[in-house]
């Protein structure tokens, strides 16, 4: 059993894998500025955020890994490239895993080709894929004494398309994965199931992978 904190653990992608890590027995704690009404049953729920980095590490001290599910938008939107990176130098060093919940836009479209973001991506949600980007970047350049991972989600990802857990999906490496049709979406019960496999399974260190069905 390991010990999984998930900062944003009340938002779409943090609650399924809140959901998932407690449905498999790990102790899970749920970081989040309000704690919710609703709970998972065996879950610890606790207040904090990531722009309060020392102090949440500190909070967190002894967790096997750490997720950071945090959106970037509203307040967040300016503050989430910096919070993310101050939260894992902090980290670095301390034996705790990282991981990170991307975006789509930072996946490449083909091997060797444009990310998604450089096509025809939607102009909407531009601001929030160059978070994502740039986060990755970010973290690229962290001390070999951090052991990340980050997952871009597949193109169609979120509540307004929610699916259901199969408890299946295909990893892509730097590409974003699509069906024999050309199309590539994950739910967001499966996304957590990518990520709670990861932790129990290592096979990703200081790298980045897609996930989609």
């Amino acid at each position: 059993m390991a010990r999984i904190a998930v900062i944003g653990g009340t938002g779409y992608a943090g609650s399924h894998i809140v959901a998932e890590g407690a449905r498999r027995g790990h102790d899970v704690v749920s970081v989040s500025r309000k704690v919710p009404a609703e709970r998972v049953h065996g879950v610890t729920y606790i207040e904090g955020s990531i722009v309060d980095a020392p102090g949440l590490v500190a909070e967190l001290q002894g967790a096997d890994a750490v997720i950071i599910a945090v959106a970037p938008r509203g307040d967040m939107a300016d503050l989430a490239v910096g919070s993310v990176l101050e939260f894992a130098k902090e980290l670095a060093g301390s034996g705790t895993r990282l991981g990170v919940v991307g975006g789509a836009g930072g996946s490449l479209s083909e091997p060797g080709g444009p990310r998604l973001f450089d096509l025809d991506f939607p102009e909407a949600f531009k601001a929030e894929a160059q978070t994502g980007i740039d986060i990755l970047e970010g973290l690229q350049a962290t001390p070999e004494s951090l052991d990340w991972f980050f997952v871009h989600p597949a193109e169609t990802f979120g509540g307004y398309n929610p699916g259901e857990r199969t408890g299946s999906y295909r990893t892509g490496g730097d590409v974003v994965v699509r069906d024999e049709a050309g199309l590539s979406y994950i739910s967001g019960e499966d996304l957590a199931v990518a990520f709670i496999d990861e932790i129990e399974t290592p096979k990703h260190h200081r790298e980045r992978f897609t996930v989609g069905y």
